[in-house]
């Protein structure tokens, strides 16, 4: 598991290639596995590769999503926000899981941040994609997960250049 989390890094350049349907469904029931608050699962996932669509998705918001419409694969990560009152916790661990389930096969994939995110000055990202993916009004998104072959290499991060100073043993001081 240190391994990965060493290797992964947020990818936004993929390669054209497909992903297989080993590797999608390995990719899912890790998802499916993902824990939960008092196991209510209240995550849902949207599994995208219509080209057309993630293109649309990629506009979901200014700049920051626009690579989206270069990666074969996306999984947007949704919740009934009345199943749980942790749902976005529950969503965030399962989005890592998939990122990681990811990483393992080969494959790079970045988080975007839906939740809390403007589409433009009128509408919210999450309202363009309940819109765009006619989702019911109880599923709230929170990201949408970018997934292919990596087109690009990031080294890891030097362990020297980790942030120490971010552990404290006890207490604050």
């Amino acid at each position: 598991m240190i391994e990965l989390l060493r290797k992964r890094r947020s990818i936004r350049k993929f390669t054209p290639e497909k992903i297989s349907s080993e590797s999608i469904e390995t990719i899912i029931e890790a998802a499916l596995r993902s824990p939960s608050s008092k196991g209510s699962n209240p995550w849902e996932f949207i599994l995208v590769d219509n080209p057309d669509l993630l293109t649309r998705l990629s506009e979901s918001k200014p700049n920051a999503s626009l690579f989206l419409k270069n990666a074969p694969f996306a999984i947007v990560v949704c919740a009934d926000s009345s199943k749980s009152d942790v749902w976005v916790e529950d969503c965030s661990i399962a989005a890592i899981i998939i990122q990681l389930t990811a990483e393992s096969l080969g494959l790079g994939s970045c988080w975007i941040q839906i939740r809390n995110r403007q589409h433009n000055e009128a509408s919210t990202a999450e309202t363009y994609i309940q819109q765009l993916l006619n989702l019911p009004e109880h599923l709230k998104v929170a990201s949408i997960l970018a997934i292919g072959h990596p087109l690009e290499a990031k080294p890891p991060v030097p362990v020297e250049n980790l942030m120490n100073e971010k552990i404290k043993y006890n207490s604050w001081a």
